[in-house]
């Protein structure tokens, strides 16, 4: 016989719930699909939760459990209870099909009123025994009739708790929130790359594991762990298909994609320097394939790429990033960068014409989020704003949704995804992400410099008693010259404008630096004695933006690189009359020139084959021409006295055995020396070399600030502060 009174007695003194604060009121066992997913609900959504209570009044346990809200979501969306006949065996089975109904996944297939409930209810009530009893059962009519009545005063209780619910429903409709960890033996990389799948039920992010490796995971959200995705080494900037079976990505100079149920990924395209991709139901794919790129579109079973939008230099565009498809799958969202400083637009483009629609003026890439919002970060927070994603018009203004949301900063990146039915995800920003590292030709750490921070571009001084560095102001967002004296542990200050100072460069005596501003808007080359004293010169202003690489040994001549058109190398004199001229100026990339010690070559990378690859010219005249890496490189670094070239590929530091001494340059075979995990290939100055290339100083990954948690929120729409 059904003992209603102490399977609810159960319910009432089971332990503390899973309820948090911003959760739906009646815990989230109770939520339908629909409202996980953040849809609409309506009655059929109050008969799921009906369902759900009254499964639990009558077996003592819930219809939808787990260990953690990931879990019970994942139940929720996917699972089926067991029958309630096989737990408690004495219930008429005809209350297996009613509660079977009111859990079904699919509204359409529940009861559609509460009505139609009570009369099924009735129904049993009145059949008493013969209410689907099996015949070899029907004998025991006084039992079943006890039982009969017992389900329904069962349901006149659980009754009483839909309509509570009903109420409080109506009165708040909340949000459930959760963190991700990284992986056991794993941690998320200080730039991080993160998915939602469209239906939100897969989270995919990119995750170093402690064995050296770089892969793609995914987590689905009926699974505690994430699964990694073999054959994704060095997989960067995932996005999912429409059916959330496939994910893009890019490794290797590639744009690929692999079945997340299983099989090896397949290459669809080139992509040296993929930057972002988007995925419509036609199997068309949107992306950025190489810096100073418009976008292009290619099949998702493969081909050759076709440009989709036009570079506007009239705007001072450079390129364009971080593609998302709107509703039609015709019209895209994407990031346009330019030259002027902090001027990158949120734009819209369509695959019928390359005409576009610029929409705000933010310094983050943009996701449209149903039922009409675009979101992206402006100041360290993530905001929604009413957009309309027909007429192409923001309709209103922006709302708060999470505060210190982590972005990187100089490439227009926000950390954060969301997902078609309501899903959000995001990281927050870490304070201090790097440290400056010592290591040894074998990869051993020798020692830390300063404490840990927002790093970039180090520079050793000469003689290698002193550290030059751009550090991150976490309070001002913006970036200084700080000088480290190696000997004496101090740090001091250099620059003090409010805007962005980086790109450290040292003169060859070590008496002064110069550097690049974007104090008047495009970032401009300055100089200023090392030690702080004096005013800062001017050395150089245009309408590009430029990044200082090399100082020349005879301290005649600077070397820069050019955002724009395409990224490129030029040299500025500092005699005579100062003109700067092109080095490497092609329809192809190039950067990050290094002039030799002897000031006889030049070595950079370029994408000119497709990836990027470490070159060396003589110099000025470009008379030879050399391939030093085999299998990728850039950010080549030359040691004191000329005999050895540094540069990284795959995140390794490779070196190579060179000869200057003559017009006839000689490079020997790389060799690996140890892997310092640098896969961003924008950035000059990652790592520097002492001069007598014994030791090598890295901006280095923090591994507590790496393994900051992601933060998942369902139905992150209701908590918007409006």
């Amino acid at each position: 016989v059904l003992r209603p009174d102490s399977a609810l007695t159960s319910l009432a003194t089971q332990s503390k719930p899973l309820t948090t604060e911003g959760a739906i009121v009646g815990t989230f066992q109770y939520m339908a699909p629909e409202q996980v997913e953040g849809k609409d609900a309506d009655a059929r959504t109050d008969i799921f939760a009906f369902g759900a209570v009254l499964y639990e009044a009558a077996t003592g346990k819930k219809a939808f459990d787990g260990k953690t809200t990931a879990s019970v979501i994942a139940a929720v969306l996917e699972r089926q209870p067991a029958p309630v006949s096989s737990l408690r065996p004495m219930v008429p089975p005809a209350l297996d099909r009613i509660v079977a109904t009111c859990l079904a996944k699919d509204p359409d297939e529940r009861f559609q009123s509460a009505h139609d409930l009570f009369l099924q209810f009735t129904w049993i009530r009145e059949a008493g025994s013969q209410a689907g009893v099996p015949a070899p059962f029907a004998t025991r009519r006084k039992g079943r009739e006890r039982a009969a009545w017992a389900a329904a005063t069962i349901f006149a209780l659980a009754l009483a708790v839909l309509v509570a619910n009903t109420f409080l429903r109506q009165e708040k409709k909340g949000s459930i929130r959760f963190s991700v960890l990284p992986p056991e033996n794993a941690s998320f990389p200080p730039v991080p790359s993160m998915s939602v799948s469209l239906d939100g039920r897969r989270l995919a992010f990119y995750a170093h594991t402690t064995d050296g490796k770089d892969l793609l995971f995914v987590r689905s959200l009926d699974n505690l762990t994430a699964q990694p995705l073999q054959g994704t080494d060095d997989g960067q900037f995932p996005f999912w298909s429409p059916d959330s079976r496939y994910l893009g990505f890019f490794a290797d100079g590639k744009l690929k994609k692999i079945d997340v149920t299983g099989g090896p990924p397949v290459t669809l395209c080139d992509a040296p320097n993929g930057i972002g991709g988007t995925w419509n139901r036609e199997g068309v794919i949107v992306f950025t394939p190489n810096g100073g790129n418009p976008l292009y579109r290619v099949s998702d079973s493969g081909g050759v790429p076709t440009p989709v939008t036009s570079i506007d230099h009239s705007r001072h565009e450079l390129e364009h990033d971080w593609p998302e498809f709107l509703p039609d799958g015709r019209h895209f969202l994407y990031l346009a960068d330019r030259s002027v400083a902090q001027d990158r637009w949120i734009c819209a483009g369509s695959l019928e014409s390359k005409e576009t629609t610029c929409l705000v003026n933010v310094n983050s890439n943009g996701i449209y989020a149903p039922p009409g919002y675009l979101l992206f970060v402006r100041g360290g927070t993530l905001v929604a704003q009413p957009f309309d994603a027909k007429r192409l018009r923001i309709t209103g203004e922006a709302f708060p949704v999470a505060e210190s949301v982590g972005m990187y900063t100089f490439g227009g990146y926000a950390y954060f995804s969301v997902s078609e039915s309501g899903l959000l995800a995001y990281q927050n920003e870490s304070a201090q992400n790097t440290e400056l590292r010592w290591y040894d030709r074998s990869g051993t750490k020798r020692g830390t410099v300063g404490q840990p921070g927002d790093y970039t571009n180090p520079a050793l001084s000469p003689d290698g008693s002193k550290v030059a560095v751009g550090l991150r102001d976490p309070q001002t967002k913006t970036r200084d010259i700080w000088v480290f004296d190696l000997k004496r542990g101090t740090a001091s200050r250099l620059t003090f404008d409010p805007a962005d100072d980086l790109n450290p460069t040292w003169s060859s005596d070590g008496n002064r630096i110069v550097f690049t501003s974007d104090r008047k808007g495009n970032r401009d080359i300055y100089e200023k004695p090392a030690n702080g004293t004096g005013e800062e010169q001017l050395l150089f202003q245009s309408n590009e933006s430029k990044d200082v690489t090399d100082w020349s040994s005879d301290r005649k001549n600077v070397v820069y690189d050019v955002d724009f058109p395409m990224t490129s190398v030029w040299v500025l004199p500092l005699s005579g009359d100062r003109k700067p001229f092109p080095y490497v100026q092609a329809n192809y990339n190039a950067q990050q020139g290094q002039l030799s010690p002897n000031g006889r070559f030049i070595a950079y990378s370029s994408d000119e084959s497709g990836r990027l690859e470490v070159y060396v010219q003589t110099f000025p005249e470009r008379r030879g021409k050399w391939v030093i890496s085999t299998a990728g490189g850039f950010g080549p670094q030359w040691r004191h006295d000329g005999k050895e070239l540094f540069y990284l590929a795959g995140g390794k530091i490779m070196a190579v055995e060179v000869k200057t001494d003559s017009s006839q340059f000689e490079a020997g075979i790389p060799k690996l020396l140890f892997d310092a995990q640098i896969h961003e290939a924008g950035w000059r100055n990652q790592y520097v070399v002492s001069s007598d290339g014994q030791r090598f100083l890295v901006t280095a990954p923090v591994e507590k600030a790496a393994s900051t948690a992601m933060t998942v929120v369902v139905n992150w729409a209701s908590e918007l502060k409006k």
